[in-house]
């Protein structure tokens, strides 16, 4: 049994979507049995958590800062072309920033 808990790999993109559907539709969907992490191990999903306080598994806080800084970088470059105000997507970008590093300083 692993110990550890983990982020998943997509950083819980499947539960905002989840909320997402329950919010507009009503329409609650399943939380899946197991995901795959940043580490590449399939856990139980319940194992996982997308707050950088709670994730232990040191591959996975490092998966998630990187991830959290390619969004950021993402959202700078997007800026633009999305329909967004500047000052958006650089309050976006910043969080982004700021989730990478508190996933780092663990």
């Amino acid at each position: 049994m692993n110990p550890h808990i983990h982020v998943e790999r997509n950083l819980n993109r499947e539960a905002a979507t989840r909320r997402m559907l329950a919010d507009t539709f009503g329409l609650v969907g399943d939380a899946p049995v197991t995901v795959t992490t940043g580490c590449g191990l399939e856990v139980a999903y319940a194992m996982t958590s997308a707050r950088p306080e709670k994730v232990t598994c040191l591959p996975c806080r490092e998966h998630a800062t990187q991830w959290h800084l390619a969004a950021a970088a993402d959202m700078e470059r997007l800026a633009p072309g999305v329909g967004f105000t500047s000052r958006d997507l650089w309050k976006v970008a910043e969080h982004h920033r700021e989730q990478a590093r508190l996933f780092g300083s663990g």
